[in-house]
């Protein structure tokens, strides 16, 4: 599937009848499902044309929050190892809504980042944390912009 992004080269295999994709973060050949093809996407964006240090990008993490385990699909630290910016990840089959902002402005709640994007690899969306009101103000329809 082709998604709006720029091209990147991707080290796909094939094990028994399963598709696996090689994950640079995780450094380990993950199933490719349609979300993974997003995410994987999303990083090579963030390492190329953003140029963020793989160092700096964290991948799939389990983290709890009100008692439950929850997964984050990108978390990116500054310099000062402080999150920076979380990324939410959907398939390209799944419509951006309010419940994904809602997904993620509730994993927030934890990380405390000063951005936000979302993205089904067609449509992605960024926000930034409002210093002078409480809340996120929608920065970007189509880019991220750090």
């Amino acid at each position: 599937m082709k998604l709006n992004f720029p091209e990147y080269q991707f080290r796909i295999s094939k094990e028994k009848e399963t598709l696996k994709i090689f994950d640079p973060i995780r450094k380990k050949n993950i199933v490719l499902t349609p979300e993974e093809w997003v995410r994987q996407h999303v990083i090579q964006y963030l390492i190329h044309d953003c140029k963020i240090s793989p160092a700096l990008i964290a991948v799939e993490r389990a983290f709890e929050f009100n008692h439950l385990k929850k997964r984050f699909d990108v978390l990116v630290f500054n310099q000062q190892g402080k999150p920076h910016l979380l990324v939410e990840c959907k398939s390209f089959e799944v419509e951006l809504n309010s419940e994904t902002l809602m997904q993620i402005s509730t994993y927030n709640q934890i990380f405390k980042v000063n951005h936000l994007w979302i993205s089904n690899g067609l449509q992605h969306h960024s926000f930034q944390l409002n210093e002078n009101a409480e809340g996120f103000i929608h920065t970007s329809s189509e880019n991220l912009i750090l």
